[in-house]
């Protein structure tokens, strides 16, 4: 064992929770690959064998462990580095076999940018196994996950794990785990849910890495909420949420909550969001930021002319478009401006949903209305004009399929294409950039919180002193607007 498995091995025998999903151990003598928080007896040192993802694990023949669930671990964030690309790469690789669908490896070469020989190179060496490799461990973990936590046939599971049919998705994890899907089936337990959850809900369970500013990210979105769409406690949220589905659109509502003590996200699903799972699995971990590394963050956050606080995260995104438009109605105006806007565009342009919740009936307003709406109609709801060319170019460009927002779309080329619309500047493709493409380095320099918080009215001077917090600079705005709260 070299230094490094030393280090890995020490992690294991504390059980330390920070390095959960940024290591496995494999077993040799069980051949089972496990989390570093796993509560089994600590296998001898002689027997380990340390992996960086879940795919490296399973191509050397070890199969996920049944008590720890590599499958709920926190993923990584993609950080700015020489192994970008290939983060980017798992990142769509993903969303794709969360979201079911079929990936094609030249296809995505090409919307990085790269040739497709160049990237399976790249991927290969800063991953450690092939995309297509990597594709069916998550999409293999998904199902595990899925067949654990609800009750789904087994054929519904590997649709929505993004298997093209039952023979081959029970071929593929018969040859990976030795077991049938059928073997994974156990009682659930009802309790696991949010309790405002009906029992027919779909239950998963999300991991994170400790520590994490609950309150923080809780009154983030609770000072944003919006009435019919988003509901907001002291432990969790409950909203509605449309997605596209094989050309049509499906609708329901999701509820979470934090529960500490366990370091996991409890998630509770409308049944007719079922074969949506993977994906708003996906679109909750980035939502509430579960897969950020706080030891590296937290370093360098401490750099900062402010008391440290341990566990920021960045709030993300359930919905990319939804969310680029509250950003753009955000411009210029406090939050408690936006909020008054968004939701006139909501009683105008969203349409019904029925609900176990009284508070919850509406739906944020899909791209195609916004696209096909009259100026006039728009602007009638006390939104200036540049607001208005702004929200219909973005709505068209997502209709039209020439802008992406979600955490897998090329970060460049989507900054370009946001830029590039009318009533669109630096500081809302930054704001988007944070919230919907999950960059961690992203700085608004011109935000009027920032300037305050740092005591300056100098964009310039604020983006030379925030040089000094990268990667982690969109981390670092976060903490600046709580600093400002903190002193107003």
């Amino acid at each position: 064992m070299t230094l490094q498995d030393d280090a890995a091995y020490r992690a294991i025998t504390t059980r330390d929770a920070r390095f959960d999903g940024r290591l496995f151990v494999g077993v040799t003598s069980t051949r089972v690959y496990c989390r570093p928080v796993c509560r089994v007896r600590t296998p001898r040192r002689e027997n380990c064998r340390f992996f960086a993802n879940a795919a490296s694990a399973e191509a050397q023949g070890f199969r996920p462990c049944l008590r720890c669930r590599p499958e709920l671990a926190p993923g990584l964030s993609l950080m700015d580095s020489s192994a970008a690309l290939a983060q980017q790469a798992a990142r769509s690789i993903e969303q794709a076999a969360h979201d079911g669908q079929v990936l094609s490896m030249p296809r995505l070469a090409a919307r990085l940018g790269v040739t497709d020989r160049h990237l399976r190179r790249i991927f290969q060496q800063h991953v450690g196994v092939a995309p297509i490799d990597y594709l069916t461990t998550q999409r293999l973990l998904l199902a595990k996950q899925l067949l654990t936590d609800t009750g789904l046939p087994v054929t519904q599971v590997a649709l929505a794990s993004g298997f093209a049919s039952l023979r081959r998705f029970n071929a593929a994890f018969v040859e990976r785990y030795r077991m049938n899907p059928s073997a994974l089936r156990r009682a659930r337990d009802d309790d696991a849910a949010p309790p405002t959850a009906p029992q027919t809900a779909l239950r998963l369970r999300l991991a994170y890495r400790p520590p994490y500013q609950h309150d923080a990210l809780l009154a983030f979105f609770a000072a944003r909420a919006l009435d019919g769409v988003e509901a907001v406690d002291a432990h969790g949220m409950r909203r509605t949420i449309a997605l596209p589905h094989r050309d049509a659109s499906v609708a329901g509502w999701l509820a979470w909550r934090f529960v500490p003590l366990r370091h996991e996200v409890e998630l509770a699903l409308a049944p007719e969001l079922a074969p949506l799972a993977g994906a708003l699995v996906q679109r909750t971990r980035q939502a509430l930021d579960l897969d950020a590394d706080p030891t590296r963050i937290d370093a360098v956050l401490a750099t900062m002319p402010f008391d440290a606080r341990a566990g920021v995260r960045l709030p993300g995104s359930f919905d990319g478009f939804e969310t680029a438009v509250r950003v753009v109605l955000g411009q210029q105006v406090t939050v408690k401006a936006a909020r008054t806007l968004t939701l006139r565009l909501i009683e105008r342009f969203g349409a019904p949903l029925r609900t176990p919740f009284a508070d919850l009936q509406r739906l944020f307003p899909a791209a195609a209305a916004l696209a096909g709406a009259s100026a006039d109609a728009i602007g009638s709801l006390g939104i200036v004009r540049q607001r208005v060319g702004a929200l219909q170019a973005l709505a068209r460009a997502v209709c039209s399929g020439s802008l992406e927002l979600h955490r897998a779309a090329p970060l460049q080329q989507t900054m370009e294409r946001l830029v590039s619309l009318p009533g669109i500047g630096e500081w809302t493709a930054q704001v988007i950039a944070m919230r919907v493409l999950a960059w961690p380095d992203a700085f608004p320099a011109t935000d009027i919180g920032v300037l305050n918080a740092l005591g300056t009215r100098d964009a310039a001077q604020a983006a030379q002193q925030a040089e000094a917090w990268q990667p982690w600079r969109s981390y670092a705005v976060i903490r600046l607007w709580q600093a400002l709260e903190d002193n107003p």
